[in-house]
Order: C-alpha cells, then structure tokens, then sequence
C-alpha cells in the first residue's frame, strides 16, 4: 500500500511501518486524521484501506464487503477532502430513510470541521425543511431516490453541480423497483463525475448495469459478494408455522441483550410485536406502514434499551446500524436470500461477536439452500428446545434437506415435527 497518494499535492508526506499506521499512510488530510481520532476512530476496516486511497485519487469505484465492516467512512472520508479542494457537491444515494439519516449523521462529523453543510432528503419529513437545508447550499447531500426526484422537479436540487455520486446499497438500488429513478437521475447529472458503489452483494448482474455509468471501475473485493460476517455464528431451526410462537418465547427467556427481529411482512410485524408484548418483553416495530417519527422512536427506543426487540420488515435489514445487538432472528426467512446477509450483519458489527437464528417452516428447504449457496456453508440445525424430536428424513439432495418436508413418493417416512 502507498504511504501517500498522488494528487494531494498540499498535504504533508508521512512514512510509517505498514503495522501500526492506522489511517496515515492512505493519503488522508491532516484534518480528518485529527477528527477520526477525535470519534475514537484507530484502525481501517480491511474496505476502508483499500477503498479510501483509490477514491481520493478521484477513481470510480465498485466496493464489495460484508456489512457492518465500515463502508460509510470509506466513502464519507475521500468525498469530504476530495470536495474541501474543489467546487461542487457530493450527491449519496440510499435505499431507505434509516440509512439515508445514518449516513448524513457520519458525514456531519467530517464535513462539520471542513465548514461543509449537509442535507438529508427523505420521504415522510417535511419538504419545508429539506428546502430550507437546500437554500443553505450544502455540500454533502444524501437522498432517498424519491425525494430527490421530487426535489429536482421543484428546481430546489441542481443535479448539474453534482461532482461526486455514491449509490450506497448499490444492489438494492439498481434492482428493478430502483433502476427506473436511478436512470432518470443519471440523466441529469453530468457526466464528468465520480461515481462510487458500495454493498455486501453486487451480482454480476448488477456490476455490468453500474459499469454502463462509470468510468474504467477499480473493483475492491474483501470478500466475495454474500460473505457473512466473520463474527455472527448461524443457526437455524425447522418449525411449523403455528409453533414459532412458542418457540420465539422460548429463544427470547435465554438472551438479556438487544434483539432484532425479522418479519417478511408488515402485518405480521404487528403481529409479532403484540405477541412478544404478551410475553412480557418491550417491543417495537419498524416498516413503511409506520411514519417517519415513528420509526425514528421506535430505532432510538431500541438504541437507549427502551426496548428489548426491535421487529422490523426488510426496509431494516440495511437501514440499522446499532452497536451491540446480540441477536438477529429471521422469523420469517427472507424473500430474496441476498437480503439474509445484510439482515444477520446487524449483529457482530464493529469487531464485536453476534448469533443470527433463523425459522423455516418445512416446506421451505428450497428457501434455505437458496440463502446456503448464497453464503457457501450450511445452516447448523438446532434442536427445538425442551420439545421432543422425531426421526429426520435422509435426502441425498442436499445437507440442509434431511430437516424438511418429505416429498410425495417420501410418504412411509417421518419428518420432524415442532
């Protein structure tokens, strides 16, 4: 790795052993090394060593890490000194307001000392106020794909001065529900940009849509797309839809620590939640049906231990960075099985140790190879607690198989029942 980075001609030269550098050695400014220092910021995730030089050297860049392995700063960090040397704004992009709100919150931190403002432009806050921020002619600006086409549509945002993108999540942004805003942003921005893309899963399919608005990509890969973090621990249990209750009352009495709770719909959320509630433990729910002041107090009740589970939706599964969740429990598996690896790095984020416990009911054995072949391991299977078990089936299929329902010429074998 170079101790220095071309092109930063005003910052002073600093040669140290590659060992204990922390951040010096990537070409990061003076300012921002004091401030990182500051936010208690020592040692580069494997992302930010890798990314922060390439991106501050103005590249393109595709980066592919785990969640929770600190892709915000790597990012955050060369747009705010790439931008405190140049004209322009830094425009980020991201999937749902929770993450939008987490990202400004990052970069207030850094641009702050620079004397750069920020704008958050969300769905479900008032337009007043985002308008306001704007007039303000902030640097940083960081929108959910609606509201920021909504803003371009008032004249309130400039696309033409946008000097640097970030499309955050970039799996998520580019699928089908996404791509149709994303083109239409494109379009107006201009061309002569730089243009960065970060998540823990980028598809091949995804990667050649983004090549199409960059400019020669350095791709930086710490692991391959859908690795799971290193320190979450998986488990998985094969239940009957109407036993889950029982069984998540059971795995609730053994943890003390903050849980995180997935749902794969918002009714059942709510229902979830009024279940747990019976059980004697605070809940609170997290999903597009809850207004934005709702979520928010439902996510800072969680922070402050107001509430011991939090139950949330897919919208949640990018959206939350809370340090010290002890457990992610996927009590309904995921639709797509990409979003099992951003839902389970809720845990174990930040160098910390974290378990994810999933339920699949057993007629869901093509749900969980789907989401084993995804993260190249298979899912241990726990017994149910405190409930006995009988004879699994044998399936030369697959590992995993030997839990679930038995196919219809299976019919003198027995299967597991919950």
């Amino acid at each position: 790795m170079p101790h220095r980075t071309a092109g930063i001609d005003s910052f002073p030269q600093r040669t140290v052993n590659q060992s204990d550098q922390g951040f010096y050695g990537l070409g990061i400014a003076p300012k921002i090394l004091e401030i990182l220092e500051r936010i208690k910021f020592k040692v580069p995730t494997p992302i930010q060593m890798k990314a922060i030089p390439m991106a501050i050297q103005g590249k393109d860049v595709i980066g592919i890490a785990q969640t929770g392995t600190g892709k915000t700063h790597a990012f955050a960090i060369p747009m705010v000194q790439r931008l405190a040397q140049r004209k322009g704004v830094g425009l980020i992009l991201a999937p749902t307001r929770e993450l939008a709100i987490q990202i400004d919150e990052s970069f207030q931190k850094i641009a702050g000392a620079f004397g750069m403002r920020t704008a958050c432009l969300i769905g479900g806050a008032p337009m007043y106020d985002q308008v306001q921020a704007l007039h303000k002619n902030p640097r940083v600006v960081t929108a959910t794909p609606g509201r920021l086409i909504d803003h371009m549509g008032q004249w309130n945002f400039l696309p033409d001065e946008v000097v640097m993108l970030v499309l955050d999540e970039a799996d998520r942004m580019l699928d089908m529900g996404f791509a149709p805003q994303i083109e239409k942003i494109l379009r107006f921005l201009p061309r002569e940009r730089q243009t960065m893309l970060f998540s823990a899963t980028i598809p091949k399919e995804i990667m050649e849509i983004a090549a199409k608005h960059m400019k020669l990509p350095v791709s930086v890969e710490i692991a391959p797309s859908g690795t799971t973090v290193e320190l979450v621990t998986q488990e998985l249990f094969i239940v009957k839809k109407e036993s889950k209750s029982k069984l998540l009352s059971k795995i609730l009495a053994q943890y003390r620590g903050a849980i995180l709770l997935f749902s794969r719909t918002k009714y059942n959320a709510s229902k979830i939640v009024r279940s747990i509630r019976d059980m004697g433990y605070s809940a609170a729910e997290i999903h597009s049906n809850r207004s934005l002041n709702q979520r928010r107090e439902a996510l800072e009740g969680f922070k402050s231990g107001k509430y011991k589970v939090l139950v949330a939706t897919d919208i949640a599964a990018r959206g939350i960075d809370v340090t010290g969740i002890e457990l992610v429990i996927n009590y309904d598996l995921p639709e797509d099985a990409q979003n099992y690896v951003h839902r389970i790095g809720r845990t174990a984020r930040a160098g910390h140790k974290g378990h994810a416990i999933s339920f699949a009911t057993p007629d869901q054995s093509h749900d969980v190879r789907d989401i084993e072949k995804l993260i190249r391991i298979t899912l241990p299977v726990s017994k149910h607690p405190h409930i006995p078990t009988e004879q699994f089936i044998q399936s030369p299929v697959h590992p995993a198989a030997r839990h679930f329902k038995r196919s219809p010429n299976q019919t003198s074998q027995k299967f597991r029942k919950f």
